[in-house]
């Protein structure tokens, strides 16, 4: 059966050339577009230049990654088969256990190119390829679980990509010499962290912020006072006008990434405590100033209610919020001195605030993903890395962490 699948599945790719090597002239830039396009229309979708495997985004389902796929694509050469993310994923498995070198596989490309998919599915390859005991089972069912957490928190829509990693993600998995995984690591860069408090027409925040405000109430969410209100009731969630995406249920998604937090082993404290964050700065985002002078700002009449669920939810007291909002302290060769804040400088503290409270949640998040993941040993082990870049994009105003990557 699974040699009638193997030769099915290798007749299958008979448009164009699979590896681009091959074209009569590869130095044209017009053919190879041309070979990609043709295949594309067929829903092939991968294509090879030697080792390096192209994917081009069909944005529809293909079942092109079911179990007998898996099985194929173990213990065969690179080439052997039609490209395909498996056959990567294979070959650099493969190398690490019989050359005894660390590997890595990058993965680059455009917004919506379908980087985040492509990790996924090297992962998925890697958890039902290599052995299976108690140990190795639990490392890939976390691996597999910090997916729809991390998504959550450094995910966001954007323009072009309902799912788009906005944060650079560098996850090794450490494996015996018998091929096992026995631990994991995720590293994170260059989240955007302006996108907590600014999107672009058409775009989102973080999904989390929308999935609390979605969820049904549960012990972890009964005292965030949201329930009843929605993305248009907050400044840092309907700028973009995007809050509804026909591809997202957010309730639904919010119910996995539970279950995903839960499997990573988190406390009730611990979920309870992140959700709490990510309201107070939600509500931050609603505390208003008002002007005195040109050089001198206030907290606006009548915010003494939020400024009480920012009290609760954050940890402050009201009174610190009214003077430190509106107030600054610089320390110069051994001076204190204090001064007032204008109302610009006001807001832009204000907005500052959520991105730095954001940003050290987000890093305290993936170190606790990795607590879950880690397991000590005295053994060598080899590394499998896998480097999830996010996309380039080109939007009317381009943050700093866009500005790197692109």
């Amino acid at each position: 059966m699974a040699r009638n699948f193997k030769t099915q599945w290798k007749e299958s790719d008979n448009v164009g050339q699979s590896d681009c090597v091959l074209l009569r002239d590869y130095k044209s830039r017009d053919i190879f577009r041309e070979n990609l396009k043709k295949r594309f229309q067929r829903d092939i979708i991968y294509t090879s230049i030697g080792q390096v495997l192209i994917s081009v985004n069909p944005y529809h389902e293909l079942d092109i990654y079911s179990k007998k796929h898996v099985d194929i694509y173990q213990n065969t050469i690179l080439g052997e088969l039609p490209p395909h993310v498996f056959a990567v994923s294979d070959w650099a498995y493969r190398t690490m256990l019989n050359e005894g070198s660390d590997q890595c596989i990058f993965i680059s490309g455009e917004s919506g190119a379908g980087k985040t998919e492509a990790s996924k599915k090297i992962l998925e390859y890697l958890a039902c390829s290599t052995t299976n005991t108690d140990l190795a089972g639990s490392i890939k069912d976390r691996l597999l679980q910090s997916n729809p957490v991390l998504e959550a928190f450094g995910n966001a829509k954007t323009i072009r990509n309902d799912n788009s990693s906005r944060f650079g993600k560098y996850m090794e998995i450490q494996f015996d010499f018998k091929g096992e995984p026995v631990s994991g690591q995720i590293l994170n860069y260059l989240l955007e962290e302006c996108r907590v408090v600014f999107q672009h027409t058409g775009e989102r925040n973080f999904h989390i912020f929308y999935m609390l405000l979605n969820a049904d109430s549960s012990p972890h969410t009964a005292s965030l006072a949201i329930q009843g209100t929605s993305y248009r009731d907050y400044q840092y969630t309907k700028q973009g006008d995007a809050g509804v995406v026909d591809s997202i249920d957010d309730k639904e998604e919010f119910r996995i990434v539970e279950k995903a937090l839960k499997d990573l082993a988190f406390d009730n404290d611990e979920i309870t405590n992140l959700y709490t964050i990510v309201i107070g700065i939600l509500k931050l985002g609603e505390l208003k100033f008002e002007r005195i002078t040109a050089d001198e700002s206030q907290v606006a009449f009548g915010q003494e209610d939020i400024l009480k669920q920012l009290s609760f939810l954050l940890g402050v007291t009201v009174e610190a919020m009214k003077e430190k909002f509106v107030r600054n302290t610089v320390v110069a060769r051994s001076q204190i001195v204090h001064g007032t804040l204008s109302l610009e400088r006001a807001i832009y503290g204000r907005d500052s605030l959520a991105k730095a409270i954001y940003a050290r949640m987000f890093t305290w998040l993936v170190n606790r993903v990795n607590r879950s993941l880690f397991r000590e040993s005295e053994s060598k082990h080899r590394i499998l890395g896998l480097l999830d870049i996010y996309g380039f994009e080109i939007m009317e105003i381009n943050s700093f962490e866009q500005f790197c990557i692109n």
